[in-house]
């Protein structure tokens, strides 16, 4: 078998690129499939006819350029734009929440949206039934607070 990949190397910069882009689909880091493209571009190598220490040498050089180069153009793409198109948690920032269970800053329940999220509050203990702001998602947990206008009470001045 050694000796088949041996003579055989497109079938290891195949088998690599398929690799990497299985682990870039599970870590949606932007770092795997700049890999994935050095394994393109060693597999090309390799059908124009290259020899093995050339395949190895064009895959760093090819993925080293595309992580230094590449990457930080597609990051950058991937996170401009405005904020009504935020997605995932980012879009419950500053969203409305009905406070399920009392929440302190050890923690507590409320109602985003539909979904019950466990919560903890940014400052001082809220009772169930009051309406907050979430102020930020802090992996599974809402932060939340009082509204700003609710915070400030009537103007009496």
């Amino acid at each position: 078998m050694f000796e088949w990949l041996g003579e055989n190397w497109w079938a290891l910069w195949l088998t690599a690129f398929l690799a990497f882009a299985v682990i870039e689909m599970i870590t949606l880091d932007l770092f795997f499939i700049m890999l994935g493209g050095g394994s393109l571009a060693a597999l090309v190598a390799d059908f124009a006819g290259a020899e093995p220490w050339l395949q190895v040498v064009i895959f760093c050089i090819v993925s080293l350029l595309m992580v230094a180069f590449v990457r930080p153009v597609a990051l950058s793409h991937l996170k401009k734009g405005p904020s009504e198109q935020r997605t995932n948690v980012d879009r419950l920032i500053g969203e409305p929440a009905v406070v399920m269970e009392a929440v302190t800053s050890d923690g507590g329940l409320v109602k985003i949206g539909g979904d019950l999220w466990s919560a903890r509050s940014a400052a001082g203990v809220l009772p169930a039934g009051q309406t907050v702001v979430v102020a930020a998602i802090d992996g599974a947990t809402a932060v939340v607070s009082v509204p700003p206008t609710a915070a400030t009470g009537p103007d009496t001045a």
